[in-house]
């Protein structure tokens, strides 16, 4: 699909530059240097470039560019493009700055070029970014101090200086690369066009990204598990501590920030989340070079106690476990290995082991059937071999279908060593922690590789009745509803508690009477989004003169602590016992849309904030997963001798809202709080709902 913007047969440099030091020469000096196709200089100043005929315009020179490389002041850019769509150019790299990163009017200026581009059906990468690399063709439009290594690894990057600052690391630790992109300001082409382009490159293995935003989350989604399915996706995405765009007032609004989206996106989707740059550098490079493991049991050899121990800490909290060795594996390890050493995971050889004693006990605990893959320590003693170390379990790891990674500790003493790892592909970090993290990204990419992605199952609902009931609170301008939210519920196949909205004292005793003791009282004001935070919840009343004495007590709390709020009354409703209570919560986020919340419910969900997240649209699967995530779970399956609660009405509730607030965009924030969950087999009940709408 972009085969022309990686592979062109001649490219022109619109803003090449004689002058040394100048953004125009320096994308000229990278295609000259590597570059085999016909290069075009346009520079309407100069008749020859590095001894290249210049020409004043593209559409002064003889042959048409399939890529041009735009490197001139952003006013200027306009024009250039209209002259690359006359030129029949297939496809633009614009490395000026100054559009919508620099205010409105510069982003006025980019929406132009976007439409120049649309217009001539050209495809742009940027504008305001470094410029694009092909290994295999050779192409360094970019103005990068220098060229990447061959390999397979397609990375591309919001910024700049992480494309240099990689290509650099990558230099000295020869790891290579297949495509190279600095995405700029995404005015066209974006991370889900290069993540489709990379799926089918044969010469890209994995993908790494860095990222300031999605500009279609959705799209990003569907592709991502797409080619997640084929290769391992990396991304960084920074800006985690974002405010969102909007204030929100509900519990799920407080919880639910960008940040959170994108966690859920991306687990949805299988992108695996690097932490920081180096996390993603350190597990591109284990993806680059090792094989992706059948299961997580992960085998530890090392001359050093310490270290091994260190590193089954981190295993165990990476969620991978240590292997158990078939009992003919430990009966070899003991024919060769010192008596004084461990003979099971992890592997203490001792501090004076040759390379030979590596050697042999990497090929045993390869052929044993339990181990998916080694984590090999070295610790500089005073006898240790590095080098010859090194050799050995580069030898090893070259011809072993299970990953091995390293974590030679030190310093000056461990050089060599790791220069005869580097040469060999094979991963080695400062710390036996990096190590692990790799190793355990390795692993759960081969979950995600066999995950099967199941399709929200469709629900019968009553949508006629919910759209008639949010288009008369629009013509009303009401953005919060009352009552009529639990007939939105029940539209949906969701229980909900007897409840009944009533004005006075009288009405309130004659609601409960009808309802029958004991009943909840809850005080009904539109100013007031915590009811329980004022005094405006009373619970378990028996009788006529508990519903009389909590209306009277109520309303006074309520005005002590706001005055001004506007209280329209009461809500009586139906006590429901024996239950636990969760919340169940949506947030639209401005990126991936609906934001599904679940949690313990209550008063405390904010301050304990145990509580998962997920992108609607979601089925029974992942309804599932959002309920076993939160650390409180072990409370609804039964604990001390409780009776578990019935987890399977959670997980049908959480599917019927996540098709709810998908059929309904106009929903801006939903909550149950709270859903009181029954016994097993005995459902769950809608207790308090909040909804809000926003703007059509």
């Amino acid at each position: 699909m972009l085969e022309k913007l990686f592979e062109p047969t001649s490219v022109a440099v619109i803003g090449a530059s004689r002058t040394k030091g100048k953004v125009g020469r320096a994308v000229l000096d990278n295609l000259i240097e590597s570059y085999k196709g016909e290069i075009i200089p346009i520079n309407p100043k100069a008749d020859e470039i590095l001894g290249l005929r210049c020409y004043p315009t593209i559409l002064d020179a003889p042959n048409a560019a399939e890529l041009a490389v735009v490197v001139l002041p952003a006013a200027m850019v306009p024009d250039a493009l209209e002259k690359c769509g006359l030129a029949d150019v297939s496809n633009v790299v614009v490395i000026s700055a100054g559009f919508k990163e620099s205010g409105i009017e510069g982003a006025k200026l980019e929406r132009r070029c976007a439409d120049i581009v649309r217009k001539y059906g050209m495809r742009m990468v940027g504008p305001n970014c470094l410029g694009i690399i092909d290994t295999g063709s050779g192409l360094n439009a970019s103005f990068a101090a220098s060229m990447a290594k061959k390999g397979n690894i397609a990375m591309m990057s919001q910024s700049g200086a992480i494309c240099t600052a990689t290509l650099d690391w990558a230099d000295a630790r020869g790891v290579g690369f297949s495509k190279f992109i600095s995405l700029g300001n995404k005015a066209d082409l974006s991370e889900n066009d290069f993540l489709l382009e990379m799926a089918d490159d044969d010469s890209t293995s994995v993908i790494a990204a860095y990222l300031e935003g999605v500009k279609d989350g959705p799209k990003f989604m569907e592709i991502a598990r797409e080619v997640s399915h084929k290769k391992p996706i990396v991304v960084v995405k920074s800006g985690r501590t974002a405010v969102g765009s909007r204030a929100v007032s509900s519990h799920t609004g407080t919880l639910a920030g960008s940040d959170e989206a994108y966690n859920a996106a991306f687990a949805q989707s299988g992108v695996m989340r690097a932490d920081s740059v180096e996390q993603m550098l350190d597990y591109i490079r284990a993806f680059s070079s090792q094989p992706v493991p059948d299961g997580k049991n992960i085998a530890i050899v090392t001359n050093a106690g310490g270290l091994g121990i260190l590193t089954a800490d981190a295993c165990h909290y990476a969620g991978l476990s240590l292997s158990s060795f078939d009992e003919s594996t430990i009966d070899r390890l003991r024919e060769m290995l010192s008596p004084a050493a461990n003979f099971y995971n992890p592997v203490d050889v001792l501090g004076d082991a040759h390379s030979d004693i590596y050697g042999y006990a990497l090929e045993t605990i390869l052929d044993d059937p339990n181990v998916d893959g080694i984590i090999v320590l070295t610790s500089p003693q005073a006898m240790t071999d590095v080098k010859s170390i090194a050799e050995v379990v580069a030898e090893k790891a070259v011809a072993s279908r299970k990953p091995i990674l390293c974590s030679f500790v030190g310093g000056t003493r461990i050089e060599e060593g790791e220069d005869i790892l580097d040469q060999n592909h094979i991963p080695n970090f400062a710390f036996p922690e990096r190590a692990v993290s790799s190793m355990a990204a390795l692993c759960n990419y081969g979950v995600i590789r066999k995950r099967v992605h199941l399709e929200p199952e469709n629900i019968n609902a009553d949508k006629e009745s919910v759209s008639s009931i949010l288009k008369k609170a629009r013509s009303e301008k009401r953005h919060t509803l009352g009552l009529e939210s639990f007939d939105i519920l029940k539209a949906y196949g969701i229980p909900t508690v007897g409840t009944s909205n009533v004005k006075t004292l009288q009405e309130a005793i004659d609601a409960s009477e009808e309802m029958g003791y004991p009943v909840v009282m809850k005080v009904l004001s539109s100013d007031i989004s915590h009811k329980t935070d004022v005094g405006g919840v009373r619970i378990g009343l028996k009788d006529r003169d508990d519903v009389e004495r909590a209306y009277h007590t109520m309303m006074s709390d309520v005005r002590r602590y706001i005055p001004n709020a506007v209280i329209s009354g009461v809500q009586i409703q139906k006590m429901v016992t024996g239950g636990k209570e969760v919340i169940i919560g949506m947030n639209r986020d401005v990126q991936f849309g609906p934001l599904l919340m679940f949690g313990l419910g209550g008063t405390y969900v904010e301050v304990l904030k145990d509580v998962s997240f997920s992108v609607a649209p979601i089925g029974k699967d992942i309804s599932r997963k959002m309920l076993s995530s939160i650390k409180t779970y072990p409370i609804l399956t039964g604990v001390r001798g409780e009776s578990p609660s019935d987890i399977n009405s959670i997980v049908d509730t959480l599917c019927k809202v996540s098709q709810l607030v998908m059929d309904f965009s106009e929903i801006l924030e939903f909550e149950i709080n709270p859903l009181m969950v029954l016994p097993e087999g005995q459902g769950c009940v809608a207790m308090d709902i909040r909804l809000t709408l926003g703007s059509e």
